[in-house]
């Protein structure tokens, strides 16, 4: 019974993986909640994350979080199952740095952020923690894009790098 597991502490999840059925799992409250505390905020989902079953050792990433209505607890922990071998697509958190010395900002602008993750394949070994966009020369009126953002090599962005990321605009 899955209330009885949560209540035990305890949140049910399916790890997917290539071609096979999912598998259902328990993670302990108390040890997901330490690993948020640890991360930035939208990092979760560049997280690899090694379940042990007492035989075995796979690595995840989230697939999907599913939260209860009302407390925002989180119920329910979808995993899916990556190797070393097989590149992953992942959403990278886009970090605005330069913020407080943004000259578009100072003349009475505000910073848009239109974009959050920018969603990339690669390997596990070159999944990245978070992309940065620095807006600190910015004036008002002024966007930058997705291609303004220095993607390593053997990252593959799949999104429309055109897009724009975030934008200076005048307040209302």
């Amino acid at each position: 019974d899955l209330n009885k597991l949560r209540r035990e502490g305890m949140i049910p999840g399916v790890l997917y993986g290539q071609n096979q059925l999912g598998l259902p799992l328990c993670i302990k409250k108390e040890e997901f909640d330490a690993i948020l505390r640890s991360i930035k905020t939208g990092s979760l989902p560049t997280i690899v994350f090694e379940l042990h079953d007492g035989h075995e050792t796979r690595k995840a990433v989230i697939k999907e979080l599913q939260y209860h209505r009302t407390t925002y607890a989180i119920e329910h922990i979808d995993f899916l199952f990556v190797s070393d071998a097989a590149p992953v697509s992942v959403n990278v958190p886009i970090r605005i740095v330069g913020a407080a010395e943004c000259a578009g900002v100072k003349l009475g602008g505000f910073i848009r952020h239109v974009i959050r993750n920018l969603k990339v394949s690669c390997s596990l070994a070159n999944i990245p923690q978070e992309f940065t966009l620095d807006v600190r020369d910015m004036q008002v009126a002024e966007s930058k894009r997705l291609s303004d953002i220095a993607i390593p090599q053997g990252v593959r962005p799949l999104a429309k790098m055109g897009e724009v990321a975030v934008v200076i605009t005048k307040k209302a």
